[in-house]
């Protein structure tokens, strides 16, 4: 064996035991029982500490080729600090945006040789690219991103190409991820405000009222029933847009929900103490609608919990200090999701361990045709590992990231929680605070697309 984990909580999304893991070409090989030992070249000793399945993070932003906001040098750096052990990168910020096979494969030959940890791409499903999903298909992209609501240089979609999207999903067995927010109404918010000379943080929440979202993934869910597209809705920021995708599921609709860290950590009070960099789109909502964000978590009513992982430069962040409609917004979060989730989940909430997993882990390798080479701790899958000490207790100082630019609305909060090392195909990325890991370990992993049944119907 190459490495022998040993003297471990290991924790899965059924259950936690004592015990061990054995690794070979970085692949698991074995699961042992407590007190089994095994010979190996590297036997690492956990001393009780907790052994998870690699983080997945659904919902990045590395902006790699063409910006210089982060890029897969820092940001995979900072996703290993985190416990992160595949980010799936999404296209906004691109430039180009990855809506072509020639954006994939060049964007491949820029990121490969400088990934720390593995990583997936998003393709991107923008203006009327629809002859291109099934080359991007074919090149195992994880999803597809629509947004619902102009971003930038990606152009938003309308019903039309929406629809027209999902279909492509049910014919080749992918999916369609959205930014479920209404456009018109959001658009008329900001330009009513704008015109009384409102230009105050509360402005921000004010104009992207809790409605225009969920009409938006609403809307989104009709025509994911209509077509028989896989969805996914990014980003949901109150309950009753988690309500929305759940009563959709139940009924047949193949929908997903996903929430961020900074949705259930933050409140709007830190928001309007902190400024642009925890201004984010949908925003993050009052105290009484976080807490009840928490109580579908805790239900299990939420798939995925991601870090939408969205940092610009400093200086545009401070163009809008005093001014919500100047600069820019987005959270830096990477590195922070498992410990923020495990304090204010675990300790002060109650969260189990084995849900942490499975929003974290396990949902997302299944959700995004990784599984089981990921997201789980079982024979014949990724050596993927995020060893924690589940009680340390410590505080963020920006010296701690490993960002392009060290700063994040995480500084300077306290944590129950810590991530002590992170190995990515049995190779340890990172231990103690540092990074260890070589640029270059890290893979594009592929979606395992399978057929649905209308596909291998008409085959």
């Amino acid at each position: 064996m190459d490495l022998f984990i040993k003297n471990a909580v290991i924790v899965t999304e059924n259950g936690s035991f004592q015990g061990g893991v054995a690794v070979k070409d970085g692949v698991i090989s074995q699961i042992m029982g407590e007190g089994q030992d095994i010979e190996a070249e590297v036997v690492l000793d956990a001393e009780g500490k907790y052994l998870l399945p690699g983080i997945i993070d659904a919902h990045a932003h590395f902006s790699h080729p063409g910006r210089e906001f982060e890029g897969y040098e820092t940001g995979t750096r900072a996703a290993a600090a985190g416990g992160v052990t595949t980010a799936i990168d999404m296209p906004l910020n691109d430039l180009p945006p990855m809506a072509t096979a020639d954006a994939h494969e060049k964007k491949l030959d820029m990121v490969r040789d400088v990934a720390v940890t593995d990583f997936a791409f998003w393709g991107g499903l923008i203006d009327n690219n629809l002859e291109h999903l099934d080359d991007l298909n074919d090149r195992g992209v994880a999803a597809f991103k629509a947004f619902m609501r102009t971003a930038a240089d990606y152009p938003k979609v309308n019903d039309d190409l929406l629809y027209a999207g999902l279909q492509k999903m049910a014919d080749f067995g992918n999916m369609v991820g959205v930014h479920a927010e209404n456009d018109t109404v959001i658009s008329q918010l900001e330009k009513q405000f704008k015109s009384i000379g409102r230009k105050d943080r509360a402005a921000w929440n004010d104009s992207h009222p809790c409605e225009s979202e969920l009409e938006a993934i609403n809307r989104a869910i009709f025509w994911s029933k209509s077509t028989g597209g896989d969805l996914y809705i990014c980003h949901i920021s109150h309950a009753e847009g988690v309500d929305a995708v759940r009563q959709a599921a139940l009924s047949g609709v193949n929908v997903h929900a996903e929430t961020c860290a900074h949705y259930l950590f933050f409140d709007m009070d830190d928001y309007l103490a902190v400024g642009p960099r925890l201004r984010a789109a949908p925003p993050i909502r009052a105290r009484h609608q976080v807490e009840e964000l928490w109580n579908r978590v805790l239900r299990g009513n939420v798939d995925v919990v991601a870090s939408d992982h969205s940092p610009f430069l400093p200086e545009w962040y401070r163009e809008g200090e005093d001014d919500v409609w100047k600069g820019i917004g987005g959270v830096t979060g990477i590195q922070s999701i498992l410990p923020a989730m495990i304090t204010a989940g675990v300790h002060e909430r109650g969260l189990s361990w084995e849900l942490l997993v499975k929003m974290m882990s396990s949902n997302p390798a299944r959700i995004f045709g990784l599984y089981p080479r990921k997201g789980a701790i079982l024979p014949g899958a990724d050596a993927d590992f995020a060893l924690i000490d589940p009680d340390e207790v410590w505080t963020l100082q920006a010296d701690d990231l490993f960002y392009r630019y060290r700063e994040s609305p995480y500084v300077g909060k306290e944590f129950r929680g810590r991530v002590k090392q992170t190995i990515v195909r049995g190779e340890t990325v990172f231990k103690d605070g540092e990074i260890v890991g070589r640029p270059g370990h890290g893979q594009l992993i592929r979606r395992d697309t399978v057929k649905s049944a209308r596909a291998r119907a008409a085959a």
